[in-house]
């Protein structure tokens, strides 16, 4: 009789620790899934369901504001430049911000159809790269 209230203790241990991790990796995958967007795919989807995304494009050198850590510019599709979103950024701005550059925002949309960014990345510049010389 013992030995059934041992299975059932550890059959009972291996549920509730399955249900734990699956929880774990559930949360863990739903918080951190973003979509990966260009300007164009963005504006096509619409503010309702950009809750949360990254969107790649370009600085457009229309209206640059840089303000007491905040930037608010255009960001502009990089095949399309007819298609832009207004973007606010709250944080450190990173050295090669500027007109023409590549970057990278991570928010989510507003309904008055700015983007709000949490994360501001700049693509490294050209200058970084080893160049190939034949020697």
């Amino acid at each position: 009789m013992r030995k059934k209230n041992n299975v059932a203790i550890y059959v009972a241990a291996f549920v509730l620790f399955a249900g734990a991790v699956g929880y774990l990796c559930y949360d863990g995958f739903a918080k951190d899934s973003v979509y990966f967007l260009t300007v164009a795919e963005a504006g096509e989807i619409g503010p309702d369901s950009l809750k949360q995304a990254r969107l790649f494009g370009l600085v457009s050198g229309a209206d640059v504001n840089r303000r007491d850590g905040t930037a608010v510019f255009d960001l502009a599709d990089k095949d399309r430049k007819d298609r832009v979103i207004p973007v606010v950024y709250k944080g450190a701005i990173p050295d090669a911000f500027k007109e023409g550059a590549e970057i990278i925002v991570e928010g989510g949309m507003k309904e008055d159809g700015k983007f709000l960014a949490k994360i501001l990345m700049t693509k490294c510049p050209s200058k970084y790269k080893k160049e190939n010389r034949a020697i």
